[in-house]
């Protein structure tokens, strides 16, 4: 279900983090618990788009994706996962590569989007602190000199989540899904260029958590939809 709404906070990447801090140390809700629901969220937004080829990083974000992919070859809508360091993830983002692995799913090291309607962007998230390099840097100029449609996790990979600037390669990203409140690097500078059309969902953070850290969201702002549309965002 999805709606429009105006979610006039926003977090920073400190704040993301805190939250993630607060959400497991002082509410006992796992971090794969929320990695599982923003997987959830991400797939439903790529219902109806085809083909979807996932192409994730190596962090947290990474982890959303692959939930994603899991998803999405289960719908039979998958056209292709790649991960750029699968051997390294750890925690979270490591199990849900089992998942898929253990479904037959093969993840690729390198972006295939040789079949793919749709590309879901989780290679980087509110953790960038220098330009993107490496594997990393090939596969975001990938999506962007593709003529494939981009929906990005969180933020467009290389987009700073503090101020909205891209110190080096950047996603262009048709669609952004932020996950529980948007960051605020999506509202100003390049960010609102980037991102495109903005949706906000709900991954099941305590109203607790906002308190605890201090931020007061526009509750309830999931009352009549778990993903909301920010106004003028759309295309």
């Amino acid at each position: 279900m999805s709606s429009s709404a105006p979610p006039s906070h926003s977090l920073t990447g400190a704040q993301a983090r805190a939250l993630d801090r607060i959400c497991t140390e002082q509410l006992a809700l796992p971090v794969d618990w929320l990695m599982e629901a923003a997987g959830w969220q991400i797939a439903r937004r790529c219902r109806g788009r085809g083909l979807v080829s996932v192409v994730c990083g190596t962090g947290g974000n990474a982890g959303d994706g692959l939930a994603a992919a899991r998803h999405l070859s289960d719908w039979g809508l998958l056209a292709a996962v790649s991960c750029i360091d699968v051997e390294h993830l750890g925690g979270p983002a490591r199990a849900q590569a089992e998942a898929l692995l253990a479904r037959g799913v093969q993840v690729m090291a390198s972006p295939n989007l040789e079949r793919a309607d749709l590309v879901v962007d989780a290679l980087l998230g509110s953790g960038l602190s220098r330009p993107p390099a490496g594997p990393i840097a090939e596969a975001i100029r990938a999506l962007r000199e593709g003529s494939t449609p981009v929906l990005s996790v969180d933020l467009p990979s290389g987009l700073d989540s503090d101020t909205g600037q891209a110190p080096g390669e950047v996603v262009q990203a048709q669609t952004t899904v932020a996950l529980g409140l948007p960051k605020t690097g999506l509202l100003q500078a390049r960010g609102p260029d980037l991102a495109g059309e903005v949706w906000v969902a709900d991954i099941g953070i305590p109203a607790a958590a906002y308190a605890a850290l201090g931020v007061s969201p526009p509750l309830p702002l999931f009352a009549d939809s778990d993903c909301v549309l920010m106004p003028g965002r759309g295309r």
